[in-house]
């Protein structure tokens, strides 16, 4: 399993994994729900920017994570500038871009197995109604992992076509699409290898 946590001492990496889960939740509702002017939401983007500072993260790190999100942003604030509004587009993918962004430094943050840890309890209780905690909590391990290890192919996928003198274009789906495949069953053979599935 890959681990996107980056190992350090702030006050950000010490603090219990179960309190970080709920703070980004109460986050992800009032981003969500509130309802936001242009001022606020640059307020919440300088706010998640800088709470890479506070673990000790440099602009390097903040940059990297910003461009991983070039597409959505791009795609995202486009359509709604061309369809609704220019400010339409600033609220909608600015409070996207600082949810993401929080949910990033999340796992930047916080080993793998201590999320886990807070899933299997957070869903303990309903072991009653027939839930598998762990199955459940592994699924969504999986599923963060696969974000950067998707990210990976695609940069395969560039990289391989700039050595080539080939521009994709829409065309890398495919080779993305078998790389994503060749990893999914190589994941599923290795859980099966274990016993998991």
């Amino acid at each position: 399993m890959i681990s996107l946590h980056r190992p350090g001492s702030s006050l950000l990496h010490r603090a219990p994994a179960g309190a970080k889960l709920g703070i980004l939740a109460v986050a992800a509702l009032a981003l969500s729900l509130y309802p936001h002017d242009p001022l606020s939401i640059g307020i919440a983007l300088l706010v998640s920017f800088g709470l890479y500072g506070v673990a000790g993260f440099g602009p390097r790190v903040l940059a990297a994570e910003l461009w991983r999100l070039r597409w959505i942003v791009l795609v995202l604030a486009a359509a709604l500038a061309i369809f609704v509004s220019p400010a339409a587009a600033w609220t909608s993918t600015g409070r996207v871009i600082a949810l993401l962004m929080l949910a990033s430094l999340l796992t930047l943050t916080t080993p793998m197995s201590a999320l886990l840890d807070v899933l299997r309890r957070l869903l303990h209780p309903l072991r009653r109604l027939g839930v598998d905690p762990d199955a459940v909590a592994m699924t969504i391990s999986l599923t963060l992992t696969m974000i950067p290890v998707v990210a990976g192919f695609a940069e395969r996928v560039r990289e391989a076509g700039q050595a080539r003198g080939v521009r994709l274009g829409p065309r890398a789906i495919v080779p993305m699409l078998v790389l994503a495949l060749r990893h999914a069953d190589d994941v599923g053979d290795a859980l099966a290898a274990r016993g998991i599935a």
